[in-house]
């Protein structure tokens, strides 16, 4: 979340910044949050005021006793319990006025980079580079959806016979390229120095809060309400949830952690051509890497980051182009991010494969993550994450780009995993 310090001295850039996420109620919020940060402060300085009065009264009391005057004392005392019970009344205000400032901050987004371009939507966002040529297959090629069936690699009826649509079942071939795909991306990644974690599939209350998909992604999350635990939606939330409430040493970082994990997203309100096979599923593999930053270092990271999910593509032999999201696409706790996308030749359109973001000290002001640095200062660190990548487009495009009239190619690099060179 905002740091309260950061929006009391910038109130204007704060506002000004939040509208080009397209944040309505900025300056609602940003006014509210001045207003009772002033009240606060002040019962704040009232209440430290009252206790110093009970301290002193408190000591006055006693050397009234030891003198032998009681009923100076007593009526003193009496002073002192309504002292106490006034005090009672201005830590419950105090209280009361930072869980509202609390709930506030929970609902206002990150604030952009400055290098994020305008923009309301996916329209506004840039294109930032091309990798590789757009394949040209011929007329009849086939979409993925075909591909899978012809081959006996994904039953997507089956899935909707067992739980529902957007939970399909790999089989065979389909589930060793699966299997195949999530070893490629966590040796590449563990190769590159990080650490690989395996995070629990489900998280508390505070996990969600803590990365920001509570309260602002509630409705996207499957909740197990008997528990009050919610499925995962990416690794990402468990593995930045291991640094809650830490305070690191400059010598522990960076921080760099890769994890797999299968997850779950509702997707509520998809519909359409766009969410058919592949496309958009309800639970899907994938491999995340996060890391943990010195502020001074993390654009420099979110730099190395994207290389390392352009080099997975370029040996995966697909075409990719990476955008830079506008304002108005960014998600709620983004300052940054870059899209992958790689071209479906058979589909004729892009498929986002990963999204790589810098959330700054958002998500660490929520999470408590602070280090210390070598003056002993602390202060907060930044925290980055990017898909390394999502499993479901990435198959759509092998399958697509890389079918022939024998089978389906398998790029040299993933043939070590796969144990076969053409799927068929």
């Amino acid at each position: 979340m905002l740091q309260l310090q950061v929006i009391r001295q910038n109130p204007q850039e704060v506002i000004a910044a939040l509208a080009k996420k397209h944040y309505a109620p900025a300056e609602e919020q940003v006014n509210k949050l001045l207003t009772l940060d002033a009240s606060r402060r002040a019962a704040r300085q009232e209440l430290d005021s009252l206790l110093q009065e009970i301290n002193k009264a408190s000591k006055e009391v006693g050397k009234l006793f030891a003198q032998g005057l009681k009923a100076e004392a007593d009526a003193l005392k009496a002073e002192t319990a309504r002292y106490k019970e006034k005090n009672k009344e201005l830590s419950a205000k105090v209280a009361e006025y930072e869980k509202e400032i609390q709930d506030i901050l929970y609902s206002v987004p990150n604030t952009p980079h400055a290098s994020v371009p305008e923009g309301r939507d996916a329209a506004g966002n840039v294109v930032e580079r091309q990798v590789g040529e757009i394949d040209h297959l011929p007329q009849d090629a086939a979409p993925h959806w075909e591909l899978a069936s012809k081959y006996d690699i994904i039953d997507f009826e089956l899935g909707n016979k067992i739980t529902g649509a957007g939970f399909p079942v790999y089989k065979g071939k389909g589930a060793r390229l699966q299997r195949a795909l999530i070893n490629f991306f966590l040796d590449r990644a563990t190769a590159a120095g990080y650490l690989e974690i395996e995070p629990p599939l489900m998280i508390n209350e505070a996990s969600g809060y803590g990365t920001g998909q509570l309260p602002d992604k509630d409705a996207q999350m499957y909740h197990v309400g008997l528990d009050n635990y919610y499925m995962i939606p990416t690794a990402e939330v468990p593995v930045t949830n291991l640094y809650r409430d830490c305070l690191l040493q400059e010598r522990d970082l960076p921080v760099k952690n890769c994890a797999y994990s299968a997850c779950f997203r509702r997707e509520a309100g998809s519909y359409g051509k766009d969410v058919r096979g592949l496309n958009r599923l309800h639970q899907f593999d994938k491999v995340e890497i996060v890391r943990i930053e010195k502020p001074e270092d993390s654009y420099r990271a979110l730099d190395e980051m994207c290389r390392h999910v352009g080099g997975l593509l370029q040996e995966l032999e697909l075409t990719y182009r990476v955008l830079r999201l506008c304002g108005g696409d960014l998600s709620f706790t983004s300052a940054l991010t870059f899209d992958f996308e790689v071209f479906s030749a058979a589909q004729k359109r892009w498929l986002e494969v990963s999204s790589v973001s810098n959330f700054e000290t958002y998500q660490a002001n929520r999470l408590h993550l602070r280090y210390k640095n070598a003056e002993g200062k602390t202060a907060l660190l930044h925290t980055l994450n990017g898909s390394a990548i999502a499993l479901p487009r990435v198959v759509a495009a092998l399958l697509e780009n890389h079918q022939t009239d024998q089978g389906i190619r398998i790029p040299k690099a993933l043939q070590p995993y796969t144990g076969f060179d053409i799927l068929n």
